[in-house]
């Protein structure tokens, strides 16, 4: 199959939020048409503010009509395949040999359903979920794990770099969003561990602050402690735009993809509970460094500066 140009093409951009805006604006930079839709008025409203080049779309299938890619960033798996298999959805306005990208952090199972639906009507899906949150979206700096087949793959990347700074192709369709659960899972371990070792080294009367400090020099550093504990905790912003929510589905398709192999993980597995009972006691829509705040609530501990002086501690 003959890769796909690296300009001019036309592109259908589907989810137009956090994410999805400043990686549409991203392709149209690079020279591409952009063709978006979101279900939220508001999304398509700050679609026509800041790329007023764009079309503005009615519906994914008039996103998809004359599109040689068609991207997705979507909540999850279930939404993309409503959005591709419905009667005004991707794959009614799909044209044979276009290919669609669900960068979203979808079920595997579900991503292999819906590239059947395309395969049907000649198109080709690949898996490429993100890693870097907004600020990696708005700086052009997201990273890729993808799946896919190879020449599909091939078709996509020039589009996939104007957007990221890496590109990892882990192997076949669902490859990409396995990954992304594994990462997350990891992510959601590791903040779980950090918030309880702070609360505990608060109450034995260390500076949190100064502990963060420790963490970055020593093993128990990781990107949570780099980019969370002084940005949204000290500082009590608990501001993550990445939703609790979201963390929650993912570390359940992690959990599921592993059971499906076989592979037992009762570490992970005796983490899930905790952050089920976050997300029911600090409700839906909270950030995920909420996760934090109910973790300093069952402790009877506040992860804060003891002085105000002492601000947010090294940036």
């Amino acid at each position: 199959m003959t890769p796909l140009p690296s300009s001019a093409l036309t592109i259908g951009f589907i989810g137009l939020g956090v994410m999805g805006l400043p990686m549409a604006r991203h392709l149209q930079r690079a020279g591409h048409r952009v063709r978006g839709f979101d279900s939220a008025a508001g999304a398509l409203a700050r679609l026509r503010h800041e790329l007023p080049e764009a079309l503005i779309c009615a519906s994914a299938r008039e996103a998809a009509c004359e599109a040689d890619v068609v991207f997705t960033m979507l909540p999850d798996g279930g939404v993309v395949r409503d959005v591709v298999c419905g009667a005004d959805g991707v794959a009614a306005g799909l044209r044979a040999g276009a290919l669609l990208v669900d960068t979203s952090s979808s079920e595997p199972w579900l991503t292999r359903e819906t590239a059947a639906t395309l395969q049907a009507r000649g198109a080709a899906m690949i898996d490429a979920p993100v890693s870097g949150a907004q600020w990696g979206a708005e700086a052009g700096e997201l990273v890729f794990m993808v799946g896919g087949a190879p020449a599909d793959v091939q078709r996509a990347r020039p589009l996939l770099e104007a957007m990221g700074r890496q590109l990892f192709h882990l192997g076949p369709l669902g490859s990409g969003h396995t990954m992304k659960a594994l990462n997350n899972l990891v992510t959601a371990m590791t903040l779980s561990a950090t918030a309880e070792a702070l609360t505990a080294g608060v109450r034995c009367g260390l500076d949190p602050a100064a502990m963060a400090d420790v963490l970055d020099a020593s093993t128990g550093g990781s990107w949570i402690s780099r980019t969370h504990i002084r940005q949204r905790v000290i500082s009590r912003r608990f501001d993550d735009p990445f939703k609790l929510d979201l963390m929650v589905k993912d570390i359940g398709i992690a959990l599921a993809v592993a059971r499906e192999a076989g592979i037992e993980m009762p570490l992970c597995e005796a983490g899930q509970p905790l952050w089920q009972a976050a997300q029911r006691a600090q409700g839906s829509g909270a950030s995920i460094s909420e996760l934090v705040r109910w973790v300093e609530q069952r402790a009877g501990v506040a992860i804060a500066a003891s002085e105000p002086s002492a601000g947010g501690g090294r940036s």
